[in-house]
């Protein structure tokens, strides 16, 4: 059974960057359409970004365009997410998905197929 597991979360001050990593097991991110999402308490999980596995083509929410950036490392099977200029609000839960690249759109979390077990993303201000 195909894993996704995320790493490098952690606790950073108001301005700070952190690089989130998905690794993938069992599965080829080549194969798959990625995306990233977050969860911050008591609000509904939302679309970070995205990247095709057809074109590389990136894909973000409109709010962070310019501070997060999506790259995947095929060698490494690993999808990676870099955090800058991150602010308390960036407080979340960061989730890491698959889905099938021929249907669907990347913005929507019901069209992802595989989750990551996600990890914890803390902004001080």
């Amino acid at each position: 059974q195909g894993q996704l597991v995320e790493s490098g979360g952690g606790l950073v001050q108001a301005g700070g960057s952190l690089r989130l990593s998905c690794a993938a097991s069992g599965r080829t991110v080549s194969n798959y359409g990625m995306g990233w999402f977050r969860q911050a308490p008591g609000k509904d999980r939302e679309f970070v970004g995205a990247i095709s596995m057809f074109t590389g083509r990136t894909y973000y929410a409109d709010s962070l365009t310019g501070r997060f950036t999506i790259s995947r490392d095929n060698a490494k099977n690993t999808l990676v997410l870099q955090l800058n200029s991150l602010k308390p609000e960036d407080t979340a839960v960061y989730f890491c998905a698959a889905k099938s690249p021929y249907r669907g759109t990347y913005y929507d979390q019901h069209e992802y197929d595989y989750w990551g077990q996600g990890t914890q993303v803390t902004v001080s201000s």
